[in-house]
């Protein structure tokens, strides 16, 4: 290897991977002693081998350190050296020598640095992912929370690649928002949520679908937060449709809702922009659940609010059918985020929006509809009734609206085995 080579090489992985000029000679001689394997019979029956790459000189030699013995007591060729050749190599430099002393032999082949070349890139490649590994993880296992940028790279097995401050990531397919395209060369926001022991070795997972990366961006968007004038309480999300951000302010002065929409609605809207314009509802926060459902339904106006503590559930009396279902939203995603919003860590709520004007015959047909549910899915009739009014009125809703089995386990309060038999059950049907 000419000496521009190796110098070409060392400065490459130096100035595009941001590596030491140390760990890259380090990633080097372990190549070359890998190539030197391949190459030389017996090799592995060396003991002691190094490399010593000169990027100076353009200079590779591979050394093994050999114990000096009596030329009759030489049983070992690959790592004992006679005592007459030790003498007769080291003799010139004045050396004395004597039985039991360790010597450096040069072992390097003819040739061995321009055949070598190739084996030796290719192992370097290898060796240089692990020390970008390691500094990968030096440098995120820090930043796990934290908001950063990326460039869309490729895909790869289903998951999206990204390039962040040299580094490679990974935004898995569970990671992403629903519907959003992914282009070679798009600059995105991503949420950073761990740095984990893969089967690559290190990996950077990021996410666009977490909730906390609504609560990062308008935190980087709203002064006010970065303050701490205004407080984010709680965000709840479902990726690519809806979220809903809870503040409340610590300042009297301070309007918390006014300060995250900001002029003319310019915070949100770079907010909303970054995610692929997806809804977001901001909420002052309020001790009174019957409040936080009230702002959380908003526009809708209900006709009352019955809260039952023992059964942990808001029941929503509005005008008619055409408010009920604009106050469960799309899917039903409204109500569900809405239970969310005032459900404790270790206590879920449930919602559940009712139409006070419906008439003899709507009844009837939400009967009806529960119970085909009911045959269909082969569940309880009271499970049935809670499916419909929480917006699933049709078997085939379940399959095309893509419901999640936590879905199912917020919405209708049930276990994750109730919720995985409805989910298997539907598509059977």
């Amino acid at each position: 290897m000419a000496t521009t080579d190796i110098t070409a090489l060392i400065d490459f992985y130096v100035r595009e991977k941001d590596l030491t000029r140390e760990s890259v000679l380090q990633a080097l001689e372990a190549s070359f002693l890998t190539a030197y394997a391949k190459m030389v019979p017996g090799a592995d029956r060396i003991h002691h081998l190094r490399a010593v790459v000169n990027p100076q000189k353009g200079t590779v030699k591979i050394k093994a350190e050999m114990t000096v013995v009596e030329d009759a007591e030489m049983h070992d060729p690959f790592n004992e050296l006679k005592l007459s050749t030790a003498m007769s190599v080291c003799a010139p430099k004045g050396k004395q020598v004597q039985p039991g002393d360790t010597l450096s032999v040069n072992v390097t082949p003819r040739d061995f640095g321009r055949i070598a070349v190739q084996t030796a890139r290719q192992t370097m490649q290898q060796r240089i992912r692990r020390a970008e590994q390691e500094m990968l993880a030096d440098a995120f296992k820090d930043r796990v929370g934290e908001v950063v940028t990326g460039t869309v790279k490729r895909y790869d097995k289903g998951d999206v690649i990204v390039e962040v401050e040299k580094f490679e990531g990974i935004l898995p397919s569970r990671q992403r928002i629903p519907g959003e395209e992914y282009n070679t060369g798009d600059k995105l926001r991503f949420y950073v949520v761990e740095v984990r022991d893969g089967a690559r070795g290190h990996e950077l997972i990021l996410s666009r679908s977490h909730p906390n990366l609504v609560r990062r961006l308008f935190e980087s968007e709203v002064i006010e937060i970065a303050e701490h004038s205004v407080e984010i309480v709680m965000v709840v999300r479902e990726a690519g449709y809806r979220s809903k951000l809870v503040v409340r302010s610590h300042d009297a002065n301070v309007d918390p809702i006014g300060a995250c929409v900001g002029i003319r609605g310019s915070r949100v809207k770079n907010v909303v922009n970054e995610l692929n314009h997806e809804k977001v509802d901001i909420l002052e926060y309020s001790e009174d659940r019957r409040v936080m459902v009230q702002e959380s339904l908003a526009p809708i106006d209900p006709v009352s609010i019955e809260v039952d503590e023992a059964q942990r559930l808001v029941t929503v009396y509005v005008e008619d059918d055409k408010a009920a279902a604009k106050a469960k939203g799309r899917k039903g995603q409204n109500v569900r985020l809405t239970a969310r919003l005032i459900s404790e860590p270790n206590e879920h709520w449930d919602v559940r929006v009712e139409a006070r004007g419906g008439d003899a015959g709507t009844r009837e047909q939400m009967q009806e509809a529960a119970g085909e549910l009911a045959r269909a899915l082969q569940i309880s009739d009271e499970l049935a009734r809670a499916m419909v009014e929480a917006g699933f009125t049709r078997v085939q809703d379940i399959v095309t609206w893509d419901v999640q089995k936590e879905d199912l386990m917020d919405t209708l309060d049930i276990t994750e085995e109730q919720a995985e038999h409805i989910l298997s059950t539907a598509k059977k049907a």
